[in-house]
């Protein structure tokens, strides 16, 4: 992979959260289905390689979230070329005998557009209120292990499956159509919580993604994964490695400081942890540039967050997924695809 050309997602906005909590939508007071959809061909239209949609059951304002699999779905049927994405596709949820049938559909109707970036899901309350499985955290990463194995070999199978596992049966299973993409759609995995986990990925992904995290931070990270791919003599370099984050870009410093004040007022949701550090800073009147503050987002003018991005690339991050704060505007997103993308060639 070309580490010089980087790509960048869109992250489609399916819930609401208004306010300094979770900081992935916070200027967004109400879930629009149709304006999220809109975005998405927009973000085509601009260019953007990716569109990702979060897979969880409740979240957000009056915990109103989009359904995953059933939102990306009708993405497909509105865009023709951009990459589309799961962001945690969370186990738990579906049989993976499931979930590989909506996948290899989901891959033929979009013509081989799917990334199935997988998990074993994290958000406990949500999986017991629907009356699911929570098991402990081992236990869930085997599961999702078992399951990447049977939703693997559903996929490439050119006869019935009986599988066997510690958790799942399939009694001459079928696929079909498969999947467009040959052999298979790329998998991800998310995170490096730990050694077990780290293994996992080493394992089974051709992609490896980060949930917002500064570059040190992200450094330990990637030595873990770095780590398990030697152990399981993988060759790292083959992972297309990702960061999810967030995205605040605007022509001045004066305009990115007006912006992140206005979403510092709003009342905040009832979900989601409050970064008062953060929360701190916005209200603050002091003269620092935000980038040198808030380390965990891409926050600045264009060329500042070319050159955070810069930072991240030299890492060996390639794919850019991007929450835009400043969404249900479209300035940012617009912004970032004519100036910020530019003036990072530049920087690199």
């Amino acid at each position: 992979m070309n580490r010089s050309e980087p790509r960048f997602g869109f992250c489609v906005p399916v819930f609401a959260n208004p306010g300094p909590a979770f900081f992935r939508t916070p200027s967004w007071t109400g879930l629009d289905p149709a304006a999220a959809i809109d975005a998405c061909v927009e973000a085509e239209r601009l260019g953007y390689d990716s569109v990702w949609v979060a897979d969880h059951l409740v979240h957000g304002f009056d915990d109103a979230i989009l359904e995953g699999w059933t939102t990306l779905s009708v993405i497909a049927g509105r865009t023709s070329s951009i990459r589309l994405g799961t962001i945690h596709l969370a186990q738990p949820f579906r049989a993976p005998a499931l979930t590989a049938k909506m996948a290899a559909t989901l891959d033929v109707l979009s013509g081989g557009r799917l990334i199935l970036f997988y998990d074993c899901g994290w958000q406990e309350a949500e999986v017991r209120m629907y009356g699911l499985d929570w098991p402990t955290e081992d236990e869930r990463i085997e599961r999702m292990e078992e399951s990447l194995e049977l939703i693997t070999r559903l996929w490439q199978a050119e006869s019935p499956v009986n599988f066997r596992g510690r958790f799942y049966v399939t009694d001459g299973a079928l696929c079909r159509p498969a999947p467009l993409q040959r052999p298979r759609p790329p998998i991800w995995l998310g995170e490096a919580r730990h050694a077990r986990w780290a293994d996992a990925v080493a394992r089974h992904a051709d992609g490896w993604n980060s949930v917002p995290a500064n570059p040190a931070r992200l450094q330990q990270k990637l030595a873990l994964v770095r780590a398990a791919c030697e152990r399981a003599d993988r060759d790292f370099s083959q992972l297309e490695l990702s960061l999810e984050i967030q995205v605040l870009v605007a022509p001045t410093e004066a305009e990115v400081k007006e912006r992140t004040r206005a979403i510092a007022n709003l009342p905040a949701s009832k979900r989601g942890e409050i970064r008062h550090d953060i929360l701190d800073y916005l209200r603050s009147e002091d003269g620092r540039p935000l980038h040198a503050s808030i380390d965990d987002w891409l926050v600045g003018t264009p060329g500042a967050v070319a050159e955070q991005l810069a930072t991240y690339q030299q890492r060996g991050i390639s794919h850019f997924m991007l929450w835009f704060l400043d969404f249900p505007s479209l300035q940012g997103l617009s912004l970032f695809a004519s100036q910020v993308k530019p003036a990072l060639r530049a920087v690199v």
